[in-house]
């Protein structure tokens, strides 16, 4: 199971060819009623980007909003979060599924009485999305077998959701900073390239006519079944990500450069609420449910100056908790992506991924006058 795959993870095809490509190999590994329900998410938040479902063309708001909202058993947002990167509705409630509201609301309508969720993570931790397989009444359950064969594919699965993802974006931008792609030949030539590639080519110091070495490099990887990821310092200061996948005709391989610590979220929070630098980074910490000792480590200042930077955000941004924060964030930024990318699913175009420039946010709340440090 884990060969097909990863054959198909390092293809270079769009999201829900990927996803329907693999569907078939997850049923026979792991038998599972229906299809199963792909995710991606954005890795600076975990908050979901898109929805895949054959069978289900439009998630309901009510299902994704209770991820930040209302927390059920077994959220995905938790499972991305886990140590392990798998778990099933029949651990998490101790074996009683039926104390879950999901059970009643989302599974039982549809025949379902277990759930087993499995992130989407790559080697370094980073998440890009979670797979969700359900089983009927009178089905197995799902076992340590299951459990540990599905943490595999996950890891697989990582590679063929980020570069897909980030392939819709440098394909068919709404980003004002969007990633670049490039298509190389046989000889590892440009055939090809989308505008944000040039820029992206010369903060490696290069450009089209001569190739960043890192780039062959990625390339070369990918084409030899190695791993086709590499990240490299640019001439700004700037850590650029660079990610290979072979692709049609034989030979050739699309190649995407991207910002290896894209802030697009914080930015864009900060842009609306007028929030500090500080208060930007302290917002990411925020939203990726980190908790406030964690928060406090990851950026050097004490608990205490978390908890007043977090005061201050709420105040901002009008809401009284870090939950009414995030679902702040999800209904005025990714329900919007979500929905964009279902209808692009539809039209047969790539899916994006990131939070949406485009949709509206509510505005600032009038700024505080303490400072903070």
């Amino acid at each position: 199971m884990l060969g097909r795959l990863q054959d198909a993870a390092r293809a270079g095809c769009d999201l829900v060819t990927l996803w329907r490509t693999v569907t078939p190999v997850l049923q026979q590994a792991l038998p599972h009623a229906h299809s199963p329900c792909f995710f991606t998410v954005d890795p600076e938040s975990i908050i979901v980007t898109s929805h895949f479902q054959e069978g289900l063309p439009e998630i309901p708001t009510e299902w994704l909003a209770r991820e930040y909202t209302a927390p059920d058993h077994n959220a995905m947002t938790a499972v991305i979060r886990s140590r392990s990167g798998v778990g099933t509705l029949h651990d998490a409630t101790g074996g009683r599924p039926e104390i879950a509201r999901k059970f009643h609301e989302e599974m039982q309508p549809f025949g379902c009485e277990q759930e087993l969720i499995f992130a989407l993570r790559t080697p370094d931790g980073t998440p890009w999305g979670a797979v969700g397989l359900y089983r009927e009444a009178g089905q197995p359950l799902f076992d340590e077998h299951d459990t540990a064969l599905a943490a595999a594919a996950g890891r697989v699965l990582a590679e063929g959701a980020r570069f897909a993802a980030c392939h819709g974006q440098a394909s068919d931008p709404d980003l004002d900073d969007p990633p670049g792609l490039v298509v190389l030949s046989r000889d590892y030539a440009a055939v090809s390239a989308t505008p944000a590639a040039a820029g992206w080519l010369a903060e490696l110091g290069g450009d089209l006519g001569r190739l960043p070495a890192v780039v062959v490099a990625a390339a070369g990887a990918a084409r030899t079944g190695r791993e086709p990821l590499a990240r490299a310092r640019g001439t700004s200061g700037r850590w650029v990500d660079v990610h290979a996948a072979p692709m049609q005709p034989p030979g050739r391989v699309a190649v995407v450069l991207q910002d290896a610590n894209p802030l697009r979220l914080a930015e864009l929070l900060m842009a609306a609420y007028g929030l500090t630098r500080r208060e930007r980074d302290v917002v990411r910490e925020v939203i990726a449910g980190r908790s406030t000792n964690q928060i406090a480590r990851r950026l050097g200042i004490t608990p205490g100056t978390v908890q007043q930077h977090t005061s201050r955000i709420l105040a901002r941004t009008g809401t009284g908790s870090r939950g009414e924060l995030v679902s702040l964030v999800f209904r005025s930024r990714y329900l919007a992506r979500v929905r964009d990318n279902e209808r692009r699913t539809e039209q047969g175009l790539p899916v994006r991924d990131g939070p949406s420039p485009l949709a509206p946010i509510p505005g600032p709340r009038p700024a505080e006058q303490t400072a903070v440090p």
